[in-house]
Order: C-alpha cells, then sequence, then structure tokens
C-alpha cells in the first residue's frame, strides 16, 4: 500500500513554479479543482500555460487567475463565460488556442495513454487545421492532433481513498479522469477521503496509479454558471 494523502492544499502544491503547464478538469464550473485554484491565486504563480475545457467565470474558477494577470497562454474549448478571458484574447495580453471540445478530450486522454498523435475530422477545413498534417481515410480528410501533457494536472473527485484511487459523480466525471492521466504529477482534491480498500473496485472511475497527491477539500462552493428553472 501506498498512502498518497497530504495534509493541505498547500503541501499538495508544493513543486508549482512560474512557466509551468498545468492541466484542470471540470465542465463549466461543474468538478473544477476550486481548493488548489485559491491557492494558485494566493501564490501568485506567473507565466502559465492552463489546459482545461473552459475558464470559469470572472470571478471563479480560472477567472480568478486571469483576473491576476496569471495565466499567460490558455488551452481551451468553451470560453464563453468569461467577460475577462474575451478582453485579454482581444488586446493581445492572453495566448489563446482553442480546440473542438472532443478533440481536446481525446488529446489529453491519449497523453495519458502514452499515445503521441491521432487523426480526427474534427476541424477539418477550419482554422483548427492550420499548420496540421491531414491524410484521408475512407474518403474523408483527417487532420493530426497531438497529446497533451501537463507538470501537474489538478482534478476534483467526489470520492477518493488514500491510495489516489477516485470516484466521480454525474457531469463532474468528464475531463477530470481524462487530465487525471496526463499530469506528471496529479493532485486530487476531494469531498470524501475514506480509507484504502473501501472503495468497491467496480465502480472505480481513476485508479490510484495515476495519483501522486490526495487531500481533502476544505470548502466546495458548487457554484452554477447559468441557472434555469420552471416558472410558477
Amino acid at each position: 500500500m501506498m498512502n498518497k494523502v497530504v495534509n493541505s492544499v498547500e503541501e499538495a502544491l508544493e513543486g508549482v513554479t512560474d512557466n509551468m503547464t498545468l492541466m484542470l478538469g471540470g465542465f463549466g464550473l461543474c468538478g473544477i479543482p476550486e481548493n488548489c485554484i485559491s491557492e494558485l491565486a494566493r501564490l501568485g504563480i506567473k507565466n502559465l500555460t492552463c489546459i482545461s475545457n473552459n475558464a470559469g467565470v470572472d470571478d471563479f474558477g480560472l477567472g480568478l487567475l486571469l483576473r491576476t494577470k496569471q495565466i499567460k497562454k490558455m488551452i481551451s474549448s468553451y470560453v464563453g463565460e468569461n467577460d475577462e478571458f474575451e478582453r485579454q484574447m482581444l488586446s493581445g495580453e492572453l495566448e489563446v488556442d482553442l480546440i473542438p471540445q472532443g478533440s481536446l478530450a481525446e488529446r489529453c486522454r491519449a497523453g495519458g495513454a502514452g499515445i503521441p498523435a491521432f487523426y480526427t475530422p474534427a476541424g477539418y477545413g477550419t482554422e483548427v487545421a492550420e499548420g496540421k498534417e491531414v491524410k484521408v481515410f475512407n474518403g474523408k480528410p483527417h487532420i493530426l492532433e497531438t497529446a497533451l501533457s501537463a507538470d501537474f494536472a489538478f482534478v476534483k473527485a467526489w470520492k477518493g481513498d488514500t491510495e489516489g484511487n477516485l470516484i466521480f459523480k454525474a457531469t463532474a466525471r468528464n475531463f477530470n479522469p481524462l487530465m487525471a492521466m496526463a499530469g506528471k504529477i496529479t493532485v486530487v482534491e476531494v469531498e470524501e477521503l475514506v480509507p484504502a480498500g473501501e472503495l468497491d473496485p467496480n465502480f472505480i472511475h481513476t485508479p490510484g496509479i495515476f495519483v501522486q497527491r490526495i487531500f481533502k477539500g476544505e470548502k466546495f462552493e458548487k457554484r452554477i454558471e447559468q441557472r434555469t428553472v420552471r416558472q410558477k
């Protein structure tokens, strides 16, 4: 058995420095590593390249790091909820690599699986394909996409055990399992931390072999980007 528990978010982020590439799980504001992002903001680490499906909102998620100009480049898919992101991108302050959502997910998964590149039809004929190799399979053009990896991957899970085995809940099982595979050091914050052997192996989504550090998060706001309800 290997105990991967660290006592705090401060300990979990030891070794994160300027100019690193980070992966951050989540879909919108669902399943984002809130504690880790808050600690990154507190540390003031600069010139980060962040790989994330989205960029949070102006005052939450990765929006906290954009507000303090800690991110120099975003590699992402859907960024339409963040006005500060838009401002920095249009002004040239922020370098942006926009990727089709499925391609982003597969590039992360490929990075964790040791696959250097793959062909996909997504993005052919658009700016996404500029400068990329094209091959035809079954009469259809495909572009070559390379795998993504990161110095650190920050992941949010519902349950985890002391060996780093993880279970995600509902929509939070999005980019988190893929990014957990692709970080050189994967840090996980969980809502519930249980002893090794307590999780049913049949329900584990990410095995502990991909995780280096795990801790119990102190606070989760779990904000909703757009709340839509029926009229009374």
